[in-house]
């Protein structure tokens, strides 16, 4: 069993969790009864380049002041933007599974050890705590209280709030745990390696939009932002780089659908490493973030545009695939002129007849001649069982003419056969 946290420290590779105190860690439900009397936790300060101050106990808080945060990576970019209500987040995230939460918290109660992460900041003309912690906690304990209010319709929330005792479903609205922190900035180290490298994983483009952010708001390098989330060097790269590229959608081209690239990131992500989709946007990879804040020079926006409508399609137009194996062939296409002048001229151009026109490659042609002569070996071992067989004789003469036609290719091959028949 894990003890309380009591120093959350950023190392020069990942965050270090040096643990204290017999309680059971923050974050870490222990389903056993009776439930332990709450009492504060101490922990020192979250730290990358410098301290920062962090109040060492757990305070409390009712639900009516505990605010749901609109700039959550997790509700997307574009919703962050609006500028959302607290109706309106709340109403996006009922989709979040809450209802897992929602049991175990009526079955046991909320414990200290689960303290939401919160900040004050303003919201409209008032300052309030706003949680950047443990939003999904938040939102089944508010979605629990409207079921108590019947202001909920769904039968699940009205049947959990039934079963539950009155004093647990007072508590689960009057006092809930939280610890309070300076501001986003102090929590953002330990937020990058739960959520980008960590545990409890953001969505592909919600990673790079932290990563950017750490690098264009807190002006921190690639090197910087590796340790303070504990991640790989090109990884923190590429995805800045990534999401600099939806931002250059976003900005160039109104035909470019940005919620579709958005939902699809890991693909455009993953494109990156082609040198064909290099090549085709002229994207530097290993620029420095001051390089890489536009990866496609505005020459070539063009070339963004047929690669964004290519890879992810918009109303009018379904992307040339779906399947994210084909990333690679993808990237092999965008190395031949004579494919990409088809892909480009083309209103709905075929993705099979593009990898046609690009031709097969080395590593591609390798393999099937390695797999057809480990395929002929394992024939060999048996092949003399069978032969009256018509079928095996048949197959055995389409085989030696393939062989034949191949072998004429490589007079070095022939040459080494001969020898050999000698």
């Amino acid at each position: 069993m894990l003890d309380c946290i009591d120093r959350c420290t950023a190392t020069s590779d990942v965050l270090v969790l040096e643990r204290m105190g017999p309680a059971p860690a923050l974050g870490v439900r222990v389903h056993s009864s009776p439930m332990p009397p709450a009492r504060p936790a101490s922990r020192a300060a979250v730290t990358s380049s410098k301290s920062v101050s962090v109040p060492d106990k757990i305070e409390y808080a009712s639900l009516d002041e505990l605010h749901l945060d609109p700039r959550n990576p997790r509700l997307g970019r574009e919703r962050v933007a609006k500028g959302l209500s607290q109706s309106e987040v709340l109403d996006l995230m009922k989709d979040w599974t809450l209802e897992e939460l929602a049991t175990s918290f009526c079955e046991s109660g909320y414990w200290p050890q689960e303290a939401l992460i919160a900040v004050r900041e303003k919201m409209g003309s008032k300052t309030v705590l706003v949680v950047v912690e443990g939003n999904r906690r938040l939102a089944a304990l508010k979605m629990l209280s409207l079921a108590a209010k019947g202001d909920l319709s769904g039968g699940t929330w009205r049947s959990l709030v039934e079963v539950t005792a009155p004093g647990r479903m007072k508590d689960l609205s009057t006092r809930i745990p939280y610890m309070l922190m300076p501001d986003r900035a102090s929590v953002k180290a330990y937020l990058g390696f739960r959520h980008v490298t960590g545990i409890k994983e953001w969505r592909p483009a919600e990673k790079a939009q932290f990563i950017a952010d750490l690098i264009d708001g807190d002006k921190l390098t690639y090197e910087q932002v590796r340790r303070r989330i504990g991640s790989k060097l090109p990884t923190v790269r590429q995805n800045y780089i990534a999401y600099r590229l939806l931002m250059q959608m976003e900005n160039a081209s109104s035909t470019v659908d940005t919620e579709k690239v958005e939902e699809r990131f890991s693909v455009l992500y993953l494109s990156l490493r082609t040198e064909g989709v290099r090549q085709y946007l002229h994207i530097k990879i290993d620029a420095d973030p001051k390089a890489a804040q536009k990866p496609v020079p505005d020459k070539h926006l063009k070339q963004l545009e047929n690669f964004a409508l290519w890879l992810f399609g918009n109303s009018k137009h379904e992307p040339l695939f779906t399947d994210s194996r084909k990333v690679d062939d993808f990237g092999r296409i965008l190395t031949s002129d004579k494919a990409v002048e088809y892909l480009e001229r083309n209103e709905r151009p075929s993705f099979e007849v593009a990898k046609r026109m690009s031709g097969v490659s080395e590593a591609q042609v390798a393999t099937h001649i390695e797999t057809a002569a480990d395929e002929t070996e394992e024939a060999l071992r048996a092949a003399h069982l069978h032969k009256a067989s018509h079928r095996v004789t048949e197959a055995t003469l389409r085989l030696s003419k393939d062989v034949v036609q191949l072998a004429k290719l490589f007079p070095s091959v022939v040459e080494s056969i001969e020898k050999d028949l000698k």
